[in-house]
């Protein structure tokens, strides 16, 4: 599946805490922290920009797909 090129910081945090059991820690000027301790504890920090880089995405959902034990696919499917 190919990565969405108009995804925004908050609408990645939005699906994170929906579907993925993140939820909003904080906010630091202008990134998002998310944390989760479903398996083990991760914290992510996102940044909260209109559009974010595909690199940025991709490194994301890379990290998320590896802790949560699914594969980048999955996670995609949820930013549809």
């Amino acid at each position: 599946m190919k990565i969405p090129r108009d995804l925004s910081g908050q609408g990645l945090v939005n699906v994170l805490c929906r579907d993925w059991q993140y939820r909003k820690v904080h906010q630091a000027e202008s990134h998002i922290v998310l944390e989760t301790s479903d398996p083990a504890h991760q914290r992510i920090s996102i940044p909260a920009h209109n559009s974010l880089r595909l690199g940025t995405i991709s490194s994301i959902l890379r990290a998320v797909a590896k802790h949560k034990g699914v594969t980048r696919d999955d996670l995609l499917q949820g930013l549809k």
